[in-house]
């Protein structure tokens, strides 16, 4: 195995595979779990993914992970699924499904290795990103954040060792792939690194931290179509870290800044996530900073994979240009700033 394989095969975001056919999607699913139906391919980044629908007319998302991927994350990830149940009920997250044999997941065994295959609850709903976006929608889906980052606060599972690429503690890793940025956009995003690192022992102090779902963005979050304020389903638990409460905020609020009423859905978003789970000062004082940090992320992971996967660029740049404007309109953003937007924060 070459280093460039060798390197592709332990890297479950860069591992390629040969793709599940239909037929045996459909096979493996009758086997492990009984049902019978038909699959449909979904698009997906780090593993395979496709629509189940029984004979019966109930939907499931089945799930093949990659080789490359490590079955530790995937325990990780199922045991936050079965904590949310027992603890949080009301947070609407997908359900495991138990294999015939009372099992969260299975082993499928193929010639590329081990896959592990999981078969979930559908949730029904638009996703947030094709509704229109309003301050109402902002207040309760910033509301739902809170509900699920209470839900996982007691979960004492731990991610297995590492680091994730998308986590904003390791936002300062991503320097060395900068250059991928194009030149109109790197200072700009190089200076929110420097502040970053200025910042570190700010950000090292903070107190409260936790099992965070690290993906709220509007592509993992289900609206009611009759109601399109109303968060009916959270989705892929599959960036989950152990980090700061804030950075969960500050990864959901990035995708609320590109409008010309940015402001506005801020206050909203932070008034709903408050009117359940109040944030400390310290984690106010940051906030501007680590959603600026969220941002520059997007846009240097984004440029940078899309170089070396240009087959799947239109997945992997979705929301570049989001997470520019986002960076435009809060570039100069400071935790005094963000208090007079959001007038509640003196009530916290």
């Amino acid at each position: 195995m070459t280093e460039q394989s060798a390197a592709r095969k332990t890297d479950s975001m860069s591992a390629t595979w040969g793709p599940t056919s239909l037929d045996d999607a459909q096979a493996a699913v009758r086997a492990v779990y009984g049902l019978n139906g038909v699959v449909k391919r979904l698009s997906s980044e780090r593993d395979e993914t496709f629509l189940f629908t029984a004979t019966d007319g109930a939907a499931f998302i089945l799930k093949i992970a990659n080789p490359a991927e490590d079955p530790a994350t995937l325990d990780f990830q199922d045991g936050a699924l079965l904590h949310l149940q027992v603890v949080a009920p009301g947070v609407p997250v997908p359900r495991l499904l138990p294999t015939l044999e009372g099992k969260p997941c299975h082993t499928l065994f193929t010639s590329e290795g081990p896959r592990i295959m999981r078969l979930l609850t559908f949730l029904h709903g638009e996703l947030q990103y094709r509704t229109p976006a309003s301050e109402a929608q902002s207040r309760n889906v910033g509301r739902a954040l809170a509900e699920l980052g209470l839900g996982l606060e007691n979960y004492a599972g731990r991610p297995p060792e590492g680091k994730l690429m998308w986590d904003i503690s390791h936002t300062l890793d991503l320097a060395a792939v900068i250059d991928h940025v194009a030149p109109e956009r790197r200072a700009q995003v190089a200076a929110v690194l420097a502040e970053f690192e200025s910042a570190l022992p700010a950000i090292a102090a903070i107190r409260r931290r936790q099992i965070i779902h690290n993906d709220f963005n509007p592509h993992n979050i289900l609206l009611d179509p009759a109601e399109p304020t109303h968060v009916v389903g959270i989705i892929d638990f599959g960036d989950m870290v152990y980090a700061p409460v804030v950075n969960d905020l500050a990864v959901a609020l990035s995708y609320h800044l590109a409008t010309d009423n940015w402001a506005a859905r801020i206050n909203a978003f932070l008034e709903g996530y408050q009117s359940a789970r109040a944030l400390e000062e310290a984690e106010i004082e940051l906030l501007p900073l680590l959603t600026r940090a969220r941002l520059a992320m997007s846009i240097i992971i984004a440029e940078w994979r899309s170089t070396h996967f240009p087959e799947n660029r239109d997945y992997i740049m979705r929301n570049h240009a989001t997470a520019w404007r986002g960076l435009q309109n809060t570039a100069d953003l400071t935790a005094a700033g963000l208090r007079r937007l959001v007038p509640n924060f003196s009530e916290a």
